[in-house]
């Protein structure tokens, strides 16, 4: 789904030169749940914003779904954005004068769907993340963790190849923070393609696989063994 080859961004003012990414090789396969972890300041926002398409590579290549993006203008980054990727933000990033059903309807009038289509599909993502019965509510009449639902909710209904997920739960408390995460790994199983940026060993516990960036660089790719200790702890108390 994903194939970063030799991929670096650096940044340039007229002074000074910041490599935030150094020679990325890096695949995601679809279904994948991967985790990209690290300390601050290396390079995991930046890596999301050019897989969000958000931003675009120094040097490299980045191939989604088979083709070659690097190049691609911004016209043609955000056609392709909001079509394929869902965003889930840390700080919910919802319009605090929408209501909850307006808010995730938001991404649909930007694809010209029908207003029946829209309806029966955000009828269905608000049912789907419990929290239908929120709908003719604004945000700020939200929990925290009601409004990540929201969130998450925006990100499925234009049906994504792709979640990114920066930080999800960094503004929950643990009990809407695990429920958050349990809903995108129950998301992921269902078949859609999760890329999280953590440093929460936590959260990273959840993921398939581990990505483990210094200095813009990938120091770690491995499988993540936490989450089979997990999954099988949970089968115990069951």
């Amino acid at each position: 789904m994903i194939k970063l080859t030799n991929l670096s961004r650096v940044f340039r003012t007229q002074d000074i030169e910041t490599t935030a990414l150094n020679n990325i090789n890096l695949t995601v396969n679809q279904g994948e749940f991967l985790a990209i972890m690290g300390p601050s300041g290396c390079g995991k926002s930046t890596l999301l914003s050019i897989l969000g398409m958000l931003d675009s590579p120094s040097a490299g290549s980045f191939e989604f779904a088979g083709t070659d993006i690097a190049g691609y203008n911004e016209k043609q980054l955000a056609e392709l954005r909001k079509a394929s990727i869902g965003f889930v933000f840390q700080s919910f990033n919802l319009i605090d004068e929408l209501t909850v059903y307006q808010n995730v309807e938001l991404p649909l009038q930007y694809q010209k769907i029908s207003k029946s289509e829209r309806k029966q599909r955000v009828e269905a993502i608000l049912k789907r993340v419990g929290i239908d019965h929120r709908a003719e509510h604004l945000p700020q009449q939200l929990s925290g963790g009601q409004q990540q639902r929201v969130a998450v909710a925006r990100a499925l209904v234009i049906n994504p190849k792709l979640i990114l997920a920066d930080e999800p739960t960094g503004n929950l408390d643990s009990k809407n923070g695990d429920e958050v995460m349990a809903m995108l790994r129950e998301l992921n199983r269902e078949g859609t393609t999760v890329i999280m940026v953590t440093h929460s060993e936590k959260e990273g516990a959840y993921a398939d696989r581990l990505v483990r960036l210094l200095d813009g660089q990938v120091m770690v790719d491995k499988a993540n063994t936490q989450q089979d200790q997990q999954l099988n702890t949970q089968a115990e108390v069951a």
